[in-house]
């Protein structure tokens, strides 16, 4: 399932190019092209959910699916620590409203984050 408007699903179906560094049969991890750090992947589910709450709702597993092909990217990015971010709804800062995951490391990151 997927949303032809959808960005993320354009990049998952291969319509629109991303720098895909893994996948799996559930997911995809590309680079952010607007990087917050010098490691920043998304990871999001071939099937469209609008966010992870959605994505939680209609198929908890698949959750469990982004974090462990975080921890995939993670090691094959040599990173010590990582922070992983959903978020959700557009006052948290979604923009792109198809579920994904940020992977971010490579350097120091503060607390509390934003």
């Amino acid at each position: 399932m997927s949303d032809p408007d959808c960005l993320f699903c354009k990049i998952v179906d291969g319509e629109i190019p991303g720098d895909v560094v893994h996948s799996t049969d559930h997911s995809v991890a590309f680079r952010d092209v607007n990087p917050q750090a010098p490691t920043h992947v998304l990871v999001v589910p071939r099937g469209h959910h609008r966010d992870a709450a959605a994505l939680a709702a209609a198929d908890p597993a698949g959750v469990a699916d982004l974090v462990d092909a975080a921890a995939h990217v993670a090691a094959a990015e040599g990173l010590e620590g990582y922070r992983l971010v959903f978020n959700t709804g557009e006052a948290a800062g979604q923009t792109v409203f198809h579920t994904h995951l940020h992977v971010l490391g490579g350097r120091p990151l503060s607390w509390p984050p934003g």
